[in-house]
Parts: C-alpha cells; structure tokens; sequence
C-alpha cells in the first residue's frame, strides 16, 4: 500500500481538505447545525472542544488523517471525515470519525466523500480492504453503511468507551478490493438517483 499522505479530494460539489486548526470556526458553525454534540453515539465535538478535536485528530498521524468536508460552491464546512487506523503492512484502512451538519444528512454528501475516500485508498493507496464501524445504537450509520455496499463483518462487544462513560459494543463493516468494482458502480449509480 502507498503511503496515505494528506491530499484534497473534491467531486460532486464536495471537497475533503485535511484537517487543520483553520477549519475551527467553520466545524463549530457545521456541529452547532443540530447541536450534534448532545448524540451520545458520536463523535462530534463540543462548542469548546473544536479546537483540541482538531489538535487530537493532528496528533494521531500517521494512523488517522481527518478531512475537513467542505461545500465546494460556498466554501461552508459542513462536516468531518477521517481514514484512521491505517495499516500500511496489511493494506488496510478504516473510514469513520464522520459527521455531517444535520442540514447536509440525508443528502448527496455521505455518499461523495464515501465514494471519493474509497476510490482513493483503492485506487490511489492500493488497498486490499476499506474498513468501516459504528456504534451499535447508532442504526442510522449502520444503514447507511450499508447502503453503501459494505459487508457486516461482526460485533466487537464491549470495546470503547462513549464520551458520557457507557460502554458500546461496535459493529465493523468491510469492502474488499474484490468487491470495489461493483460498489464503485453502485455509488456511482446512487449519486446520478440523488441528482
């Protein structure tokens, strides 16, 4: 697999910047669009967290390079998105870390930058296996997943602790280089029915 080195992405009227402390004030702006901090089953940031969310999204390179989603027509950041736990010596990447301005879910913009991140790692990065997981209460994600085409590895129990001290269990999902081709043209396929 190919080094994961920060790059920008952009496709569909969405663009993936890496993550910087720049993007603060808009990532506050997009959590603020729902209060997206009050889920227990996300990872969103609280209003006074913004900053030390990015700082330990930075600190966690090389195993986690986090995006910043932005709206390319307005240039509004509208979420965020990580490839993390990055395994160079088995090919292998995992996307999460990923939340959406309540305004942008349900729309186009889960499936660009799914579609995108995927077509880098597989493409680009040259991975055996894209990685995905999500919190077992958290059955919106779960759907959405897959939605995309991914497969329902298992449930990891009891493996990481929520921001209010709960423990959750973790469902892991997968895509295979095998499988790339045809979810490629599912997403492909599901962006054109967005339109």
């Amino acid at each position: 697999m190919n080094v994961v080195l920060p790059i920008t992405l952009a496709h569909n009227g969405v663009r993936l910047e890496p993550l910087a402390q720049q993007h603060a004030e808009g990532l506050l702006a997009a959590a603020s669009d729902g209060a997206l901090w009050g889920l227990r089953i996300t990872s969103v940031p609280e209003p006074d967290q913004v900053e030390a969310y990015i700082a330990t999204a930075l600190e966690m390179r090389p195993s986690r390079l986090a995006f910043a989603v932005i709206d390319n027509t307005t240039d509004q950041i509208i979420g965020s998105t990580s490839y993390h736990d990055i395994l160079s010596d088995i090919d292998r990447v995992e996307i999460g870390y990923t939340w959406y301005a309540k305004s942008r879910q349900r729309s186009h913009v889960n499936t660009t930058c799914k579609l995108m991140l995927l077509m880098h790692a597989f493409d680009t990065l040259g991975c055996a296996v894209v990685g995905l997981r999500t919190d077992n209460l958290n059955h919106a994600s779960q759907a959405a997943i897959e939605r995309l085409g991914a497969k329902k590895d298992g449930v990891l129990r009891h493996h990481a602790r929520r921001r209010d001290g709960t423990v959750r269990d973790t469902v892991m999902y997968s895509i295979t280089r095998a499988e790339w081709p045809e979810v490629s043209a599912h997403l492909s396929y599901l962006l054109h029915k967005e339109r």
